[in-house]
Parts: structure tokens; C-alpha cells; sequence
């Protein structure tokens, strides 16, 4: 007996931000990310102080900013369709950026020459079977929304993305059957300026202390503005999420619309009762970002927490029957490791972050410090299953390490293929468990530019791009040995991971 389905939707995931590169080009905007500079290997850029964006905006003309450059997909993205055909895709994550449509984001009618390059895109996909699935919203926010605005703190941004969301639902719902409104949504939460173009510091109400982490404990100055403003935009998002929805639902039947949110598997680290509720408060707090948009309704247990840590959410006006008529088809996440958690207020990290510091012995360690680990997502499945009784897709799944390109023009990447056959080996058993999983995309399928390093050294993909971290290369695609065991995959249907 096959172990996936027929049809299941194997494939690989990207987002504009990180691949299209194509800088100003026939018109396009700047959005939050293209401030984001690089800081260096190893070094997290995706925390921006006021003094960052100011100084991004001082030295825009020399500074170094990946995400403006991508791996240039605005001009290959016929050859790098062409090779995900040739792996055997059946399903192409992509995310449309809202600056090459709108490039402030308050224009009336969209850029016309964006318009058709995601037509060009979605025509080039057909051609070769690949049904893309498309992130409305992959962190992108133009960047006049932080200016003028508090990024998504402000309920002003809501009119302008739901306007934004029904172009494209009006424009491409013949071409697009799946759709996702956001991106990870929960990041907003653990990395403001990422998730919700939010500058913590910017009004110089809190001063930051030195050598603070963005996943450490809150300091006590900064604890009121970052749990309030980054709640009060994912209140936003969720409401701009469930407009859409309903809108989707009642002008494009045909189309699917799913959550997506980041997914993190949380054990105690001893048997104590204490350190058993923490983890199970944290998984709630995880599992809190599906309630609302499958089930349409905050659930009893994050009122109570935003009551007891002083949060103080400015409810959308009729915020209630918004959520209620926009509920989700399917449920969709991101999955890369696991994670342990204690009660010790000494060593308790903040609720929601995702990366920990907390090691667990009985699991492998990526070169990032990520712990790697399948049975958890089996585990996550099988949880998913029972709360929502939803289809459920994988987006994002997958091994970033530092790689170069052998003299051989390949990269020997076995250490990628392991790390991809054991989640896959999860995944079958948690469908022959009765989870209904509809497909599996990796991350970062073509090299592109890291989102929490901003960088190009560190690759996720089946195909390295020539491309350094300072923009030098060829940007030619050259096949790693993942490349041609993935094909083998797919062709199988998931039978042959050898």
C-alpha cells in the first residue's frame, strides 16, 4: 500500500523577498525587508532598533542589503522553473510582493509590468504541470507603513492590504487554486520587525539594553511595548486575513485558502509538573494562531493571558463575526526543530520564541544550532489532526548549512538528504496515523537569501546559486546530489528515499 496519496503535492517553497531580486525595476517598491543590511556570518538581522533603520537610511547607497538582489528570479525564473520541473514538481511555493503590484502600497491601480510578470510566472508553471501555491503576504509591507504608520501595530494598513488582497484574488484566481494569506504568522509576535514592521525603539520610549537578544526574557522597559504593539498587529493581521478569506469563499469557489503558521514542537525538560505546564502553556500559545483563523474565535486561554500579562488589545470594530465568516480551508506550516522548556525563572526562556538556547541531549544539532528532529513533527501532526480536523500542508521543511561549490560543480549534500528522508518517513507515518497531510514543499528549493542571517552562505536548496554574500557571482544554477535524490522521490511518489 502507497504510503502518500495519488496526488500528493510534492514540491519545494520560495518567497519574493528572497529570490526576485530586481531591485526598482520596471517600478517596483521597497518594502521593510530591503532595509534589512547584513551584519555578518552567524550574525541575526531581522531585529531592527530606530538607530538601525536610521543608519539603513543614511547609507542606503553603499550599505549591503540581500534581500534587493535575491538570486535574481525576475530575469531566470523560466530556467529555474525549468529545473523544478526536471526534479518532478507538482507544486511551487511562491509569494507575490507587494511593492512590485503596488509600489507604495497606496496606489490606486496596480503597476502594470508587475501585474504580468506573475501571470508570465504562473503561465511558465502550468506549462510544466506546477500548480503554485501562493503566500499573499511573506513578511513584505511597503515600506511607507512603518514610515508614516507603526507597521501593523496601526489599523490604518488594514484597508489598504485587503485591498491589496482582493487584486489579487480578482487578478490570478483562474491561475491559483492555493492560496495562503501570511506567512509564519506568529513571528510577528517573536520578531516584531520581521512579522509587522515594527520598530520597538522608535518614539525613544525604552532604551535597549546591551547585548540584548531578541528571543531572550523581556527586560522590564521593553516587556509593554513589544507584547503590546506585536499583539496588536497580529489582531490586525488575523482580521486583514479573515476579510480576505470571506471575500475568496464568495467570488473565487474554486480557490483554497489556508493559515500558515510556524510550528514548534515543545517538551518539558524534567518530569516536574511545573516544567510539564509550562510547556504545555507554550504549546497552547503556539497552537493559539490556528484557533483563530480555523476556528474563528480567540480561544478562553490567550484572553486570560493577555488579562494577566497587562495586554491590551484595541479590538477591531464587529472583530467577532469577522473571524467567524473568515475561517480557513486548510492549515498550513512551517516545521525545523524542537525545542525544551523549564519552569526556572532563572533559565525560562520568552513564550513564543523560536530560537532556544535550552539544550536536548537525545537529539542531533544543525550547524545553526537548530535541533533536528522528525518524530516531533509526527508527534505536532497527529495534534494538528485532532484539534482542527483540517487538511493539512507542509511549506516549509528543511537543513540550512554552509556549502561551496566542489571543483566537481556539485555539492555532495548527504548531510540534506538524511535531514529530508527522516521528516518525509515522519510524515508518511503520521498519514498512515489517519493525519490527512495534502503536500510537502521544502524551504528555500533554490538557494536564496536567508531570512534570519540575510545572507547567501547559508542554503537550504536542492540547487546552489553562484551568488556570495556581498552580491559577487556568476548566478549560475549548478545541481547538488539532494537535486537528483529528491527527483527520485517525487518519481516514486515517496516509496524510494534511499
Amino acid at each position: 500500500m502507497a504510503r502518500f496519496p495519488e496526488n500528493f503535492l510534492w514540491g519545494g517553497a520560495t518567497s519574493a523577498a528572497q529570490i526576485e531580486g530586481g531591485r526598482c525595476e520596471d517600478g517596483k517598491g521597497l518594502c521593510h525587508l530591503d532595509y534589512v543590511f547584513y551584519r555578518g556570518p552567524k550574525i541575526p538581522c531581522n531585529f531592527m532598533l530606530k538607530k538601525d533603520y536610521e543608519r539603513a537610511k543614511a547609507e542606503e547607497a553603499t550599505m549591503n542589503f540581500p534581500n534587493r538582489r535575491g538570486i535574481d528570479f525576475y530575469h531566470h525564473y523560466k530556467e529555474d522553473i525549468a529545473l523544478l520541473a526536471e526534479m518532478g514538481f507538482r507544486s511551487f511555493r511562491m509569494s507575490i510582493s507587494w511593492t512590485r503590484l503596488f509600489p507604495t502600497g497606496l496606489e490606486e491601480k496596480p503597476d502594470p509590468k508587475g501585474v504580468e510578470f506573475y501571470h508570465n510566472v504562473f503561465r511558465e508553471l502550468h506549462k510544466h504541470g506546477i500548480e503554485p501555491l501562493v503566500t499573499m503576504i511573506h513578511y513584505e509591507l511597503p515600506i511607507v507603513f512603518v514610515e508614516k504608520y507603526d507597521g501593523w501595530a496601526s489599523p490604518e494598513v488594514i484597508p489598504y492590504c485587503v485591498k491589496y488582497l482582493k487584486f489579487l484574488i480578482d487578478e490570478y484566481k483562474d491561475e491559483v487554486k492555493y492560496w495562503l494569506t501570511f506567512n509564519e504568522i506568529n513571528m510577528v509576535t517573536a520578531v516584531p520587525w520581521l512579522g509587522g514592521g515594527i520598530i520597538l525603539d522608535r518614539y525613544g520610549e525604552i532604551e535597549m539594553p546591551k547585548g540584548f537578544r531578541p528571543f531572550a526574557p523581556l527586560p522590564p522597559q521593553m516587556a509593554e511595548r513589544w507584547e503590546n504593539a506585536s499583539h496588536q498587529a497580529l489582531h490586525h493581521q488575523f482580521i486583514a486575513s479573515a476579510m480576505v478569506v470571506k471575500y475568496a469563499h464568495e467570488t473565487a469557489p474554486n480557490c483554497l485558502i489556508g493559515n500558515m503558521f510556524n510550528l514548534h514542537h515543545l517538551y518539558p525538560e524534567t518530569p516536574s509538573p511545573a516544567d510539564a505546564y509550562r510547556a504545555h502553556e507554550e504549546t497552547e500559545y503556539n497552537m493559539f494562531f490556528c484557533d483563530v483563523m480555523a476556528k474563528g474565535y480567540y480561544p478562553a486561554w490567550i484572553k486570560s493571558y493577555y488579562k494577566k500579562n497587562n495586554i491590551n488589545i484595541k479590538w477591531y470594530d464587529n472583530y467577532e463575526q469577522i473571524l467567524s465568516e473568515g475561517k480557513v480551508d486548510f492549515i498550513s506550516l512551517s516545521y525545523y526543530l524542537s525545542s525544551i522548556v523549564t519552569a526556572d525563572p532563572k533559565r525560562q526562556e520568552r513564550i513564543g520564541s523560536f530560537i532556544r538556547t535550552l539544550h536536548n541531549p537525545y537529539l542531533e544539532t544543525s550547524d545553526f544550532g537548530w535541533q533536528i528532529d522528525p518524530t516531533a513533527l509526527r508527534i505536532s501532526l497527529n495534534e494538528l489532526r485532532d484539534r482542527f480536523n483540517l487538511p493539512i500542508y507542509i511549506v516549509e521543511n528543511g537543513l540550512g548549512a554552509f556549502e561551496e561549490l566542489g571543483e566537481d560543480k556539485t555539492v555532495h549534500d548527504n548531510y540534506r538528504i538524511d535531514y529530508l528522508r527522516k521528516h518525509i518517513n515522519a510524515i508518511a507515518e503520521a498519514i498512515e496515523d489517519g493525519v490527512n497531510v495534502i503536500g510537502y514543499t521544502p524551504w528555500g528549493c533554490i538557494d536564496l537569501v536567508s531570512c534570519s542571517l540575510v545572507s547567501m552562505s547559508k542554503r537550504y536548496g536542492f540547487v546552489y546559486v553562484d551568488a556570495d554574500d556581498e552580491g559577487n557571482g556568476t548566478y549560475n544554477r549548478y545541481r547538488k546530489d539532494s537535486f537528483y535524490w529528491y527527483r527520485k522521490v517525487i518519481a516514486s511518489n515517496g516509496e524510494d528515499l534511499d
